[in-house]
């Protein structure tokens, strides 16, 4: 595959990050391109390995070394028909996805690994670039309807498989705009909003409808969905947000993280939000609880918004800066890793657990108050270890804890699992026959690369409960 001794003569290259007093002062994707033959010998570094662990530490069993043969001979329009075969939308993993392929690299055994993801995005902006992504609209129409509630990747991953089979297929979301987590999640500075826009140009255009503004549960009960349509698939995500119950949680300026970061999309995207709703951390002392993805991002967003300070704090002990020996290839690395938020400043605590907030007589947030704890499971509280940090901000980002029960899950009286995610069978089948779920809502908090896998697994499931041929979608 590709070079044959690639590998040997080539050393592992990724895109700059562009200055940050650059990027700091706007809203735009932190990462520059990687020139094109400098691109190609990336490509040239994926070995012919025999057995390419890449494939089964990629979710959706991208064909890795397939793609990055062609790259390596510019042959860029085979490539994207290889890269679209297993994954509806690389430019998102290729920007978002923090890689379990490149974990898995054999190359990653005693070198750096290929820069997988960096390829990989690459080959579907050049296809946007070329005009190669084009509608692949069904020639025969089945008359079969379908419902899809959720617009993040999972829910448009099944709608387009679902459409291309020939289904009619409606896809509902509560917010103004469709994307889920694309949309509101995910700040414009990891990924413009273009690039999700331009996607739903050709789903739009293979007949697939979109509903936003539409609070299933709400607007539309359960049963009128089972009434109106043949199949249904929940990718409703999990939103159910983790909480710290701890005093002082309701002082004024105690906010969740996704709170803070929809709002911020929502002001990038051109709406106004009301004085009195606003969440701003501009001249602020921030204190972000929560070392993971969602935290670097509030942490990059108040960069943004030029806080007067910044402070991440992790209940956990700082990981090794290499791999460690507890997770050794081909697993997901245990290590420290340095984002680009990170990179841009504040200060990164680790063992540090929040007991509660202080504030003032007007209710606002003064302080956080914070005790040393030891390693887990039992992170015991460290002697003579507490301290304080003044705060007018404090952001809530350690994670979630399944989908939102309250409305449509209720309704339809759906088995839960014993995490509180939606219980199915290995169809993807809920305890309702012709309702479906995929994603977050069904596996709990996940990676991009997921939600897209299950939802073309969905896919594939519900097609074959409607039509009896599990050929059609394999």
């Amino acid at each position: 595959m590709a070079k044959t001794t690639g590998f040997l003569e080539y050393s592992r290259e990724t895109p700059e990050r562009r200055p940050v007093l650059e990027r700091v002062n706007d809203w735009f994707e932190v990462y520059q391109d990687l020139p094109v033959q400098k691109l190609q010998k990336q490509a040239a570094r994926c070995m012919d390995c025999g057995v390419p662990f890449c494939h089964t530490g990629c979710p959706v069993n991208n064909l890795i070394p397939d793609w990055n043969d062609l790259v390596w001979k510019d042959r860029w329009r085979e490539a994207i028909r290889q890269l679209h075969a297993t994954n509806n939308f690389p430019e998102f993993t290729g920007r978002i996805c923090p890689a379990p392929c490149e974990a898995a690299c054999v190359l990653g055994i005693n070198d750096d690994p290929v820069t997988i993801k960096v390829v990989e995005q690459s080959i579907i902006d050049r296809a946007f670039a070329e005009g190669w992504v084009l509608p692949e609209a069904a020639r025969r129409r089945t008359g079969k309807k379908i419902a899809v509630v959720g617009s993040g990747p999972a829910g448009l991953a099944a709608a387009q498989q679902l459409t291309r089979a020939g289904h009619s297929v409606v896809v509902f979301d509560k917010q103004d705009r469709i994307g889920g987590l694309l949309r509101y999640g995910i700040p414009d500075f990891k990924l413009e909003k273009y690039v999700v826009d331009r996607r739903l140009d050709q789903l739009l255009a293979e007949n697939i409808e979109f509903r936003p503004n539409v609070n299933v549960g709400i607007d539309i009960t359960g049963d009128q969905l089972l009434e109106d349509f043949d199949a249904v698939l929940l990718a409703i995500g999990a939103e159910k947000p983790r909480e710290i119950p701890i005093p002082g949680r309701e002082l004024k300026g105690v906010h969740l993280a996704m709170d803070y970061l929809t709002q911020q999309n929502k002001r990038v995207a051109g709406d106004r939000i009301p004085a009195s709703e606003e969440i701003s951390a501009t001249g602020k002392r921030v204190i972000i609880i929560g070392g993971g993805d969602t935290g670097a991002d509030c942490l990059g967003t108040t960069h943004r918004q030029k806080a007067a300070s910044v402070h991440q704090l992790q209940i956990n002990p700082i990981p090794p800066s290499e791999r460690h020996a507890s997770t050794p290839w081909p697993m997901w690395p245990l290590q420290l890793r340095i984002e680009a938020a990170h990179e841009e400043g504040g200060v990164r605590d680790w063992n540090v657990m929040t007991t509660h907030f202080s504030g003032d007589e007007a209710g606002n947030v003064r302080k956080l108050h914070c005790v040393r704890v030891g390693p887990k499971p039992a992170r015991e509280r460290i002697p003579d270890s507490e301290f304080y940090l003044d705060a007018d901000l404090v952001l809530i980002a350690i994670g979630f804890s399944g989908p939102v029960q309250q409305g449509l899950l209720e309704q339809l009286k759906l088995t839960l699992d014993s995490s509180g995610n939606v219980k199915t069978d290995e169809s993807y089948m809920t305890s309702i026959p012709g309702v479906f779920s995929a994603g977050d809502s069904r596996r709990g908090q996940s990676l991009v690369v997921w939600a897209i896998r299950e939802g073309r697994d969905a896919a594939q499931n519900i097609d074959h409960f409607l039509m009896g041929d599990r050929q059609r979608l394999s």
